[in-house]
C-alpha cells in the first residue's frame, strides 16, 4: 500500500512571526538576522526582500547593498519555539509519526489517519487552515507516496501553497524535475551532470547505476532511485507529543453557553478514541479546554488534579465561554501528557478510571453530563 506523506513548511518562518507580532512591518522588505555593522548574517527573510534578491546565509551589509530599504530585526527565538511547538502539537492530532527537521518544517505520515475520511489531501488543507488560525501564520504543504516527493511538493506553490502527487502521477511529475531539485545535488554535482547533458529527471533516466556509481560513487544509487521517484525513507519519529486534544470550527457560531455545551459529548468521544490510542508510556497531567470567539480572540483554561471527566471539561468550558460575552466559533478540549518514557515523573491521572471514559456519545447526553 503505498504511504500517505505530508511536508509542511512555514513560509519564511521567522520574518512570518515579526509580521504577525509588529503588523507595522507587513509590506516591508524585512530580515532576521544580525546588524549589516557587526558582521551580521541573514537568517531568513520575507519575499518582499527576496525580491532584490536577498537570501539567508548572505552578510547582512550585502543584503542592504542590494535592498537599500531593508528592516534587519534581532529575531525573538523564544516566540519561534513557542509558535513552532503549536504547529507540532497540531500535527500529533493527526498521528504520532512526526519528524520535525527543523523548527518550521516537518514530515508527518498520515498512512494510518483516519480523520478527514483518510484523505492525505483534506488532513493537509486542514492543517494548514488550522495553523493559520492558532498561530496567525501561513504553511505550504506537499503531499505524496513518499518524503523525496512531499518535500519538493511543498516548495512547488510556495507561499501559501499546497501541492498533491498523487502515486499515479508521480512518473509525469518526476519526468521534467530539474535535477538541482533533488536532495543531495549541490552546485558542483548539477555542473557535472549538465556537462554529460543531464539537467532534468527525464535525462537522467537513461543512465544506467554502474554509470552513476562510477560517476558519482555512493551517491549514484541515490540518484538512480530518485529519478524515478522512489524514496523508501520512513518519517521517524524524533520528540514525542505533550498532549493531545480535540477542536471543532463551526460552521455557524455558538451563541451561548447552552449551545456550547451541547457539543461537548461529540469533543469527548472524540477524544476518548484517540487516548486509546495512545501507548502505555504516557500518562495523563492535566485536561484543558479552548474556547475561539467570533472576533478570533482565543482563550484556553486547564487544571491539574481533574479526572479528566466529562463534568470536568463541562465546568472547565463554562467557565471560559463565560470570560467574553460573545458567540463562539471554536471548541476544542484535550489533555497534557507526561512521557514516563523519556524519563519524566509525576503523579498519574488515568482517564481510563474515569466513569465516563467508557461511555457512548447517547449515554453521556442521557445523563446530561
Amino acid at each position: 500500500m503505498s504511504r500517505k506523506i505530508i511536508h509542511c513548511d512555514a513560509d519564511c518562518f521567522f520574518a512570518a512571526i515579526e509580521m504577525r507580532d509588529d503588523p507595522s512591518l507587513r509590506g516591508k522588505a524585512i530580515a532576521v538576522g544580525g546588524q549589516a555593522d557587526r558582521r551580521g548574517v541573514i537568517s531568513t527573510c520575507n519575499y518582499e526582500a527576496r525580491e532584490f534578491g536577498v537570501h539567508s546565509a548572505m552578510a547582512s551589509a550585502t543584503a542592504q547593498r542590494l535592498c537599500p530599504d531593508l528592516i534587519i530585526v534581532p529575531g525573538n527565538m523564544e516566540a519561534y519555539r513557542k509558535a513552532s511547538q503549536s504547529m507540532r502539537e497540531i500535527f500529533f492530532d493527526y498521528t504520532d509519526l512526526v519528524e520535525p527537521l527543523s523548527l518550521d518544517e516537518a514530515y508527518l505520515d498520515v498512512s494510518e489517519c483516519k480523520q478527514c475520511r483518510g484523505s492525505a489531501t483534506l488532513i493537509a488543507e486542514e492543517i494548514r487552515q488550522r495553523i493559520y488560525e492558532a498561530i496567525d501564520i501561513r504553511v505550504s504543504a506537499g503531499v505524496a507516496p513518499n518524503k523525496f516527493l512531499a518535500k519538493v511538493a511543498s516548495d512547488w506553490n510556495k507561499p501559501n501553497g499546497l501541492c498533491v502527487v498523487p502515486p499515479d502521477q508521480v512518473e509525469s511529475f518526476v519526468l521534467p524535475l530539474p535535477v538541482k531539485k533533488l536532495p543531495g545535488v549541490g552546485k558542483v554535482s548539477a555542473e557535472k551532470l549538465k556537462r554529460v547533458g543531464v539537467e532534468t529527471c527525464g535525462d537522467l533516466r537513461p543512465f544506467t547505476i554502474y554509470e552513476l556509481n562510477d560517476q558519482f560513487g555512493s551517491f549514484g544509487q541515490r540518484l538512480f532511485d530518485l529519478c524515478r521517484g522512489k524514496d523508501e525513507r520512513k518519517v521517524s519519529p524524533s520528540r514525542r507529543r505533550k498532549s493531545l486534544s480535540v477542536e471543532n470550527t463551526y460552521n455557524k457560531d455558538l451563541p451561548d453557553l447552552d449551545h456550547c455545551l451541547e457539543k461537548l459529548p461529540a469533543l469527548f468521544v472524540e477524544l476518548k478514541s484517540r487516548i486509546q490510542h495512545l501507548d502505555a508510556a504516557y500518562q495523563i497531567q492535566k485536561a484543558f479546554v479552548k474556547v475561539k470567539f467570533d472576533d478570533f480572540t482565543t482563550t484556553t483554561l486547564e487544571r491539574a488534579g481533574t479526572g479528566a471527566r466529562v463534568s470536568d471539561y463541562r465546568e472547565m468550558m463554562s467557565d471560559a465561554v463565560q470570560r467574553q460575552s460573545r458567540p463562539v466559533r471554536l471548541l476544542g478540549i484535550g489533555v497534557r501528557l507526561l512521557d514516563r518514557e523519556g524519563g519524566l515523573a509525576g503523579s498519574q491521572l488515568d482517564l481510563f478510571k474515569s466513569q465516563d471514559i467508557g461511555a457512548s456519545e447517547s449515554e453521556i447526553l442521557k445523563r446530561g453530563e
